[in-house]
């Protein structure tokens, strides 16, 4: 027993030994090992991206434009004034033929018949239609018609306030002002047609009410020679014999029915067009003709036409559209085309209350 007991000891003291001297042993054997980067013959070089590092990007919140705006009140654009016509109830009474103007007068021009008529005796503005008086005492009086007349601060408007290309300082002949007066109813020429006159504007507008009183015009009356003043007034009747009158001149007669005139203000050529459609027409035979509008008046227009083989005087005056006065010369016109023949007798429209 006790023998075995000794060898037991001896067997644990062998193996302690042993396990004492492994971890030297183990150290020796790793200082003993080569390195591993002695035996590195060189690296491998590394190739470049070629791809460029990213930028860092930021983002930032943009600030907000605020734009500070004002609560507008609307513009209210005020309602044009009604014309006279309006205003005296002219504009209640109809016609067979439905015209928009409120007084109408066709007569034939060789026999003096009436063939319709509406308020014919009303007295209203004519507007431009102002401008055939001026045509007449400025182609009677005998002036030179190549003299230079050169607009000036009186000839702009100051009642309607009107504009116009011929800025003052513009020369041009009297005839050319006369041209622009009765084709396109140029108000700065008419007015400068009055100015020059002899004893100047107020002997002008003189004449211009002794010549209509010579015609027999006693609805009529003038303050200047444009017609932008609701003063000038007349009425249908005298407007027809006005018309008859001076349809007798070739002047006028060209002046007014040209289609268009240009003018050369210095540098520049200015192309002027008739303010009526219908000299345009070739479907029309138009010996003379003027237009007027101003809102007291109304659209307004008179003219010397021949229709189936008749010489006739057409008189539209507040007329309540753009285009209506027009519209009015083409339903009479095609009235007296489907009612006569060459010189036959029309019957007169009859007007009536509506």
């Amino acid at each position: 027993m006790t023998a075995l007991r000794s060898m037991l000891r001896l067997c644990a003291f062998a193996v302690l030994g042993v396990a004492l001297a492994a971890p030297g042993a183990h150290a020796a054997q790793r200082k003993s090992s080569p390195d591993k980067k002695q035996h590195v013959v060189g690296k491998r070089p590394v190739a470049k991206s070629s791809v460029a590092p990213r930028k860092k990007v930021v983002l930032r919140a943009q600030p907000r434009r605020v734009v500070a705006t004002s609560a507008r009140t609307p513009v209210r654009m005020a309602a044009p004034r009604p014309s006279f016509g309006k205003l005296a109830g002219l504009h209640d009474l109809t016609d067979p033929l439905d015209l928009q103007s409120s007084v109408a007068l066709v007569v034939d021009q060789d026999t003096q018949e009436v063939l319709l008529s509406k308020n014919d005796h009303a007295v209203l503005p004519i507007a431009s239609l102002t401008k055939l008086m001026t045509g007449l005492i400025i182609s009677q009086s005998g002036l030179p018609m190549d003299e230079a007349i050169t607009i000036t601060e009186e000839d702009v408007d100051t009642e309607k306030g009107s504009s116009s290309r011929l800025r003052v300082g513009t020369t041009l002949s009297r005839r050319e002002m006369l041209h622009l007066a009765l084709m396109s109813s140029e108000n700065r020429a008419a007015h400068a047609l009055g100015r020059t006159y002899p004893g100047g504007l107020q002997t002008f507008v003189a004449q211009m009410n002794i010549k209509a009183r010579l015609m027999g015009m006693t609805d009529t009356r003038y303050v200047e020679p444009t017609g932008l003043s609701s003063q000038n007034q007349s009425s249908a009747r005298d407007l027809a014999v006005l018309v008859n009158v001076t349809h007798s001149d070739p002047v006028l007669r060209e002046f007014s029915t040209s289609p268009g005139y240009e003018v050369s203000v210095g540098k520049k050529t200015l192309q002027y067009n008739n303010t009526n459609l219908l000299v345009k027409n070739p479907s029309w035979d138009i010996g003379l003709q003027k237009t007027g509008y101003i809102s007291e008046a109304g659209r307004c227009l008179v003219m010397q036409t021949q229709i189936s083989g008749r010489k006739l005087i057409m008189v539209f005056l507040d007329s309540a559209g753009k285009l209506s006065r027009i519209g009015d010369a083409v339903r009479v016109r095609n009235w007296v085309e489907s009612m006569t023949g060459p010189h036959s007798q029309v019957p007169a429209a009859q007007v009536t209350k509506g």
